[in-house]
């Protein structure tokens, strides 16, 4: 049946409003007075199907079902007036035209112009609901979803169970929204571009968009060239050292990310509260613990002053009744306890009652911590990731063509439990990844016991090997893959991840480890499972670092480029509890304090950021490296002093509690600055191993300084990768030496 447009039906005209008859394409006609039936619609779409008239009758029926007998859009079912009177069904239209536009364009233009689309699909849809036009929200919301359910997924979920007009005004996130006009910075220049276009296709959609943008959306313009992470703005902003506008800071609704779809204010609201304290000891673990070590002290009675290790044990893991601070063993499973934890524990309790002291600032002189570092020569630049183990024993490296090496730091031979490999080498070589290792990490170890408390057993090797056992590292290649450091091969490979993994760390209390890669998400991995046992989705960039808190239950990422934010996961569920907002450039290191209630993270423009867990905002800035990159972070035991590794060839110390404030300094390459701002080598009472400072003289550079820096342990020629505090609150430090670094400036 052709489907040609019908004729003018004379007995008909007369019922139908005159939005109606525009509809049908009929001149407008006064109404009858009396017409023979209320159900209109009904009589038009019969005849209509009656006469073959199929394509018209669907057009007619999604123009008339949200218009009421006088041809005015409905009004909500709470009696309120509808915004502004666009078609219902023209909503979609005008998205997709305009989204088509954006693709369509310049790729310089098209990161900024995409930044419109999230608050035009929020805004439509709410729009349409608020108007009581049901059945063309539903329609908007399934055949757009899509594309925002990675980048928005709790926003988007939340949405979706809008379907009426009070929905709107009692829902957290509508509320939001509507109360708030959501900022997009866009360039001068890009700005008179949207809107021409805009006006020029006024009939396809951009009257209806240019409402929504007056009414909803607050676009900041800004006099600058397109924003893109590799246009000519942003590579001449890195070039000048310099940050990002403001105004990208504030994109979005205020409390709310523009990228994470997050608030921590409903998070706060709706959540519940932070589980941040230590997990408890399995009660079997504690006993066997707590009888060895009375008989260490009957053995080994403490000095004068010391505490015994009993006391000392019972300091560190206290007997504390259910509490809501304190996060459940049966939340998440781990493997039972072996002879090995036995004595791990006990190590652990010694080494923490005979650590150095970390003593609050006093006055101009902070903590004597030592610095130790570790240079490595020859590695061409191949180095491009670094660890060391936590008995100090081991220091592995990974390298971008695709090896691993692992060193014993004091020179001895690696041995195998092999029969067969008679190696004799202090070094060993992990072949089996296909691209660049971005991430390394060993699994937990401690120096053994003097003694053997499992003596008079059968077999004579008995005492427990308290070693790291296991490598974890992952690549390019998209593989993670689990290593033996016992015969020096890979055990298993974990894959999962769709393209490069950039970052992995194991969990504090074993088994179980987190990567984060390209693909945008968080994997929570079981050492005996081969595939992933949580799917961490949020992030609308890749992953580029994961840390654990330490009491295991939660994982923190941070995503790079575009989204630069940081957030914070329950293990046990998979849900995000918190998110970070705050760099504006990609972010390096991430590291969470001991005390489990502070997290640090640090980016290539040199800022560390130090946020409180519990209330989900930044306590305050730290400023002192140079731009390059920071690289790693480390809390000493006490949670009180923070170790940064820098490209700048510096280890920095910072005073975690001292209050932000800053002031500028004229800081010279190769100078030992303090936090006083005065390059007068260390600070009384603290010992550097580092290199020594280069003498050569240098240009001087303006740097920013915070009066938390307590002291800057600069390297000759060497930018360091790893920093780590030790149990006994020893500074680990290592890098790559770079004669190209110095010999650039002169």
């Amino acid at each position: 049946m052709s489907d040609k447009q019908p004729p003018i039906l004379p007995a008909y005209r007369g019922y139908l409003s005159p939005a109606q008859n525009s509809a049908l394409g009929f001149a407008p006609q006064t109404p009858n007075p009396n017409p023979p039936s209320d159900n209109v619609p009904a009589l038009v779409t019969d005849y209509l199907l009656k006469k073959g008239y199929r394509r018209t009758e669907e057009i007619f029926r999604q123009e008339v079902k949200d218009i009421d007998e006088n041809g005015k859009p409905r009004e909500n079912g709470d009696g309120v007036a509808p915004g502004k009177s666009f078609p219902a069904g023209k909503y979609l239209a005008a998205f997709k035209h305009f989204d088509v536009w954006v693709q369509g364009g310049l790729e310089v233009y098209k990161f900024e112009l995409a930044k419109f689309l999230w608050p035009l699909f929020i805004y439509s849809y709410l729009r349409l609901i608020k108007q009581g036009s049901s059945a063309h929200a539903e329609e908007f919301m399934k055949e757009l979803r899509g594309r925002f359910e990675k980048s928005h997924p709790d926003e988007v979920k939340t949405l979706a169970t809008i379907t009426l007009p009070q929905h709107v005004r009692e829902d957290t996130l509508a509320k939001a929204y509507l109360e708030n006009q959501y900022s997009v910075p866009l360039s001068k220049s890009l700005a008179a571009t949207l809107f021409s276009f805009l006006e020029r296709d006024f009939d396809q959609g951009g009257g209806l968009i240019i409402d929504l943008i007056n009414q909803h959306i607050h676009v900041e313009s800004v006099d600058r060239g397109p924003i893109e992470p590799f246009s000519f703005e942003a590579i001449y902003r890195r070039s000048r050292q310099q940050e990002l506008d403001e105004v990208d800071i504030q994109e979005g609704i205020p409390g709310l990310s523009a990228h994470s779809g997050l608030m921590n204010r409903t998070l706060l609201d709706e959540k519940a509260s932070l589980k941040l304290g230590p997990l408890p000891m399995e009660p079997e673990l504690r006993d066997d613990v707590v009888a060895e070590l009375e008989e260490e002290d009957k053995l080994n009675p403490p000095r004068d002053g010391f505490p015994t290790l009993v006391d000392e044990f019972n300091t560190m893991n206290p007997v504390k009744k259910e509490s809501v601070d304190t996060p459940q063993r049966s939340e998440i499973p781990y493997p039972p306890s072996r002879a090995r934890d036995v004595v791990m524990e006990m190590q652990k309790t010694r080494e923490n009652r005979d650590r150095f002291k970390v003593e609050p600032r006093n006055g101009a002189q902070g903590a004597g911590i030592t610095v130790h570092m570790w240079t490595f020569h020859n590695h061409l630049g191949a180095i491009s990731c670094m660890d060391f183990s936590k008995d100090q024993n081991y220091v592995a490296v990974g390298t971008t063509d695709s090896y691993i090496r692992v060193w014993s730091v004091d020179g001895r031979a690696l041995k195998s439990l092999l029969p067969t490999d008679t190696t004799n080498t202090n070094n060993r070589k992990l072949i089996g990844h296909s691209g660049p290792v971005y991430s390394i990490a060993f699994s937990d170890a401690i120096t053994n016991l003097d003694r053997d408390i499992y003596e008079g057993m059968p077999n004579p090797d008995s005492k427990p090997d308290t070693r790291p056992s296991l490598l974890l590292s992952c690549s390019f290649d998209g593989q993670v893959r689990l290593w033996s450091l016992d015969v020096w091969s890979c055990l298993c490979i974990y894959k999962g991840h769709d393209g490069p993994v950039y970052s992995l760390s194991w969990s504090p209390h074993g088994h179980y480890f987190v990567t984060g890669g390209w693909d945008k998400t968080v994997r929570v991995w079981g050492q005996d499972h081969s595939s992933a046992l949580r799917l961490l989705v949020g992030h609308d960039t890749a992953i580029s670092k994961v840390a654990w808190h330490p009491n295991g239950s939660y994982v923190f990422s941070a995503s790079d480029e575009i989204d630069k934010s940081i957030r914070m996961w329950a293990v046990a569920n998979g849900e995000c509890v918190r998110i970070f907002n705050g760099h504006v450039e990609f972010i390096s290191a991430l590291e969470c304090a001991p005390n489990g209630k502070i997290l640090a993270s640090a980016d290539i423009a040199g800022n560390i950021m130090i946020w409180d867990l519990e209330k989900g905002t930044r306590i305050k800035r730290c400023r002192g490296h140079g731009r390059g990159g920071i690289w790693s972070l480390s809390f000493c035991v006490e949670s009180t002093v923070l170790a940064s590794a820098g490209q700048d060839c510096t280890v920095r110390l910072w005073d975690v509690e001292m209050p932000p404030e800053g002031r500028a300094v004229n800081q010279q390459d190769g100078d030992n600055i303090n936090a006083a701002g005065q390059g007068d080598g260390k600070q009384a009472g603290q010992t550097q191993s580092a290199s020594a400072a280069g003498t050569g003289k240098k240009k001087g550079k303006e740097v920013m300084i915070t009066p938390d820096q307590i002291s800057a342990f600069p390297t000759k020629k060497t930018s360091v990768k790893k920093v780590q505090f030790t149990r006994m609150n020893l500074v680990l430090a290592g890098g790559c030496y770079q004669p190209e670094t110095q010999d650039a400036g002169r």
